[in-house]
């Protein structure tokens, strides 16, 4: 398949998440957005102003990389802050952007989410598909950058499900965070400043279908198996590992899925486990 129809498919794949999660937004009540989210301080208007805030840095990244580039490096202070402590620390650019998008009134932020996904979607597939696009963590071209938009919009809508009280059917677009999470696991182990594993691993997963799903070399020996819908929830750190049908076979498989992350940034906090039911 063409690198052209594969972004073509992922932006498709990008606008159905997003449909799953703007129904379950749309209809909401003020109240309904100011529901407190598992994310710590965040309420549902803080999830969606997050989308909202990221389609925008994926916008600047896709049409103008330098300005992205110069915009990031404004975050980062040139003076040694040992030498000169900063009183007042800058707040946390992602913590900001929630915070300001959830200020504004559930119809204008459900709108700006929703006018800048479809720029999004269109500034990718008009990228040039072998392009490395800039981002917080590694560069990325368009079909990985799409594939992460769809990750974050899953996981992103995943806690506003939850604060909703809701359950929402799996379907096939996690196979595409499940790919993404075997490719970053060098990345979640270079987070902790582990090395980086030369051992492969297998992923052995069940799809929504009942079907089988496997990412990574037959003869592997460190395997993860298990529900794909599982895998997608802890590699997005929605759930905790215990509350999760998994099971790692390997040292490889069995260090990494306490550390796995497929989002930027730092190491995540990731969710406390339900524990016994009462």
């Amino acid at each position: 398949m063409a690198a052209e129809d594969v972004v073509a498919g992922l932006v498709a794949d990008l606008a159905a998440e997003s449909a799953v999660v703007d129904a379950l937004v749309a209809g909401l009540t003020e109240e309904g957005w100011a529901l407190a989210t598992p994310a710590e301080g965040w309420t549902v208007a803080h999830q969606i102003a997050h989308l909202a805030w990221t389609d925008d840095w994926t916008l600047l990244a896709a049409r103008d990389p330098e300005g992205f580039r110069a915009a990031i490096g404004s975050w980062t202070s040139t003076e040694n802050p040992a030498e000169d402590p900063v009183e007042d620390p800058v707040e946390d650019p992602v913590e900001a952007g929630a915070r300001e998008g959830a200020a504004a009134a559930p119809a204008v932020l459900l709108e700006r989410w929703r006018a800048g996904r479809e720029a999004v979607a269109a500034a990718l597939t008009a990228a040039p598909a072998d392009e490395r696009l800039p981002w917080f963590g590694p560069p990325m071209k368009p079909a990985s950058m799409a594939t992460a938009r769809l990750m974050e919009t899953w996981a992103h809508g995943q806690d506003v499900a939850d604060a909703l009280g809701l359950a929402r059917e799996p379907t096939d677009r996690l196979r595409h965070i499940a790919h993404l999470a075997l490719r970053t696991l060098g990345f979640a182990f270079a987070l902790h400043g582990l090395p980086v594993p030369e051992q492969p691993v297998r992923l052995e997963l069940t799809a929504p279908d009942g079907g089988l799903w496997t990412f990574g070399p037959a003869g592997a020996t460190d395997v993860v198996a298990g529900p794909a819908l599982d895998l997608c929830l802890l590699v997005t750190q929605r759930r905790h590992r215990d509350d999760l049908a998994l099971t790692a076979t390997g040292p490889v498989a069995t260090a990494w899925l306490p550390l796995a992350q497929v989002f930027a940034g730092p190491p995540g906090k990731g969710r406390e486990a339900s524990g016994p039911s009462s």
